[in-house]
């Protein structure tokens, strides 16, 4: 609470139990945009990848995977959700938390208020 109140943050962010893959991925709302970090995306400039999206979705979520990548069956999942988009973060593997950090530097610049 007192890293949201310093950054200027209005509200927090909602830390749920955790679920299944494939039930949280099937139960997110149809227009949230996902944003799944993918190394097999097929367009390998993330900026690109995002930027005909605009800023002004409601809400979205990132996608990083497991150590060790996504399965198959995962990865089709995440792929077959109505706004999902791929995103590579680089020629290199990461770690899942820096991953994380990376996707959500990308999201930022290219889908938050700095755009």
């Amino acid at each position: 609470m007192e890293a949201a109140e310093q950054c200027g943050v209005l509200s927090l962010p909602e830390i749920r139990e955790a679920v299944n893959f494939d039930r949280f991925i099937s139960g997110l709302e149809k227009d949230r945009l996902v944003v799944f970090c993918d190394e097999d995306a097929p367009v390998s400039n993330p900026v690109q990848a995002l930027s005909s999206f605009g800023n002004n979705r409601a809400g979205l979520v990132v996608v990083v995977g497991p150590e060790g990548g996504f399965s198959d069956p995962e990865r089709a999942l995440v792929v077959a959700h109505e706004s999902c988009v791929r995103v590579s973060l680089g020629p290199r593997i990461l770690r899942a938390d820096t991953a994380a950090v990376a996707a959500l530097a990308v999201v930022q610049s290219v889908l938050g208020d700095w755009s």
